[in-house]
């Protein structure tokens, strides 16, 4: 008689390890399972929640600046390393990972308005209200700068050429200037009082973005004479940043309470806007993915936006935390820096649930799976509405209704002129048209 039994090899269905956890085999076919969709949605809902539950984005504050800083500037290679300045003209150089300043010395005699690093991380480049740029040594301290360049007039905002041996400064006009050179390459003129900003690109590196007070944004290029292209808007930009994934596309932070999104083969409209602060936006930052961007606002809040939807995927807020000055977002796509008027530089999670640390395979492969089933039931009411929820200030929540109350009025008002007027005497604008006076 022959008797045909079943032999499995124990290490198919046991794991590497002293305990008895077995291995469980999943049966992916749809007649076995008829509550599947069923228990993947409870699962999202409770990752939902959670995620709400362990939001804890606030990491530390690094203070010690005595007067509010104006200026931050991450080193291009070194991820724990910051620098900062400040009204009073004083500079500070911080570890992130020991939370504590490193460097300090005054630098300038007036408020700083610029500060960045070089392509190479090997000097500091600052400037100020006395009319001077000075360079330093970032990797060798000396309380004397390696350069200095007077100018003629106030300079507002520095930038430096990515991989290459160029930076810019601008105050009346924007100046192009080479390392080791006191009198500028190229002076760019477009018939504007003064620009507040200016920013390269960082793919397209001979691309130049600047901010001027007559509302407008342009373009130049510094292998020509003139500016390329000019924008005008309806109110002042105060900050900008390029995508580093698209050399085509840049942001502006502008003073009536948005972002706009540009992509500067057609200036004609803004392709997206981002409104979610209830007060003027100061600064703005990519994400080193290109897939986010930060911005830091007057309402004393920090927003975090995906770059293709208009309405921000969180929002940090402190207590003491003041109106913000600047925002920037590590090169690690794991931090956010801001700083703000009550004299604090502050150090946020760029996702506020992630773990840091070490995650071991079962977690990170949990994690995960979590990821994917938020992502497949995103659309469903119930985990969107817990998804946009966010606990904000009491004064940010009124000005948010506020807001609300006048765009409704303002639309209302529209549509009952349109429809007591002739046919066509009432086009209707978009918004984006609406912020856009030249192009």
């Amino acid at each position: 008689m022959k008797i045909k039994v079943l032999n499995r090899n124990p290490e198919d269905f046991i794991r590497e390890t002293k305990y008895d956890i077995h291995k469980v085999h999943r049966n992916y076919s749809a007649a076995e399972h008829p509550f599947e969709a069923e228990r993947e949605y409870q699962r999202a809902t409770n990752a939902v929640k959670l995620d709400k539950v362990f939001a804890k984005p606030f990491l530390g504050a690094l203070d010690g600046h005595r007067d509010h800083p104006t200026c931050i500037a991450k080193h291009p290679l070194k991820l724990s390393s910051v620098a900062s300045a400040s009204a009073d003209g004083e500079m500070r150089l911080w570890d992130l990972t020991a939370r504590k300043c490193v460097l300090n010395w005054q630098a300038h005699d007036g408020y700083v308005r610029g500060l960045t690093y070089s392509t190479d991380g090997a000097k500091l480049l600052s400037c100020s209200d006395d009319k001077t740029v000075k360079f330093w040594n970032a990797e060798e301290f000396s309380e004397e700068p390696l350069d200095t360049i007077v100018c003629k007039n106030m300079v507002s905002s520095i930038t430096c050429q990515q991989n290459g041996k160029n930076f810019a400064t601008c105050g009346e006009d924007t100046q192009l200037w080479e390392f080791g050179r006191s009198v500028p390459v190229r002076t760019f003129k477009w018939g504007v009082d003064s620009i507040h900003f200016v920013k390269f690109n960082p793919v397209e590196n001979n691309l130049l973005g600047a901010g001027a007070h007559d509302n407008s944004i342009l373009l130049y290029d510094t292998r020509d004479i003139g500016p390329v292209k000019k924008v005008v808007m309806t109110l002042r930009s105060n900050a900008m940043a390029w995508n580093p994934m698209e050399a085509m596309v840049f942001v502006t932070a502008s003073e009536d309470y948005s972002l706009y999104s540009w992509d500067m083969r057609n200036l004609r409209l803004p392709t997206l806007v981002y409104s979610d602060h209830t007060e003027a936006v100061i600064d703005v930052d990519y994400s080193p993915t290109g897939r986010e961007l930060v911005s830091g606002s007057y309402d004393r809040t920090i927003r975090i936006f995906p770059y293709n939807s208009g309405k921000s995927r969180d929002v940090y807020h402190g207590k003491r935390m003041q109106k913000l000055t600047r925002v920037l977002w590590s090169n690690d796509n794991k931090y956010i820096v801001s700083s703000s008027d009550e004299m604090n530089l502050r150090l946020w999670k760029a996702r506020a649930s992630e773990k840091l640390g070490i995650i071991r395979n079962r977690e990170r492969v949990s994690l995960q799976y979590k990821e994917k089933l938020k992502e497949k039931y995103s659309m469903h009411p119930k985990i969107s509405r817990i998804h946009r929820h966010h606990h904000v200030p009491k004064y940010v929540l009124n000005a948010k209704k506020e807001h609300i109350k006048i765009k409704n009025s303002k639309m209302r008002k529209e549509a009952n002129l349109r429809r007591h007027s002739k046919p066509g005497s009432v086009p209707f604008v978009s918004e984006k048209r609406k912020k856009v006076v030249e192009s």
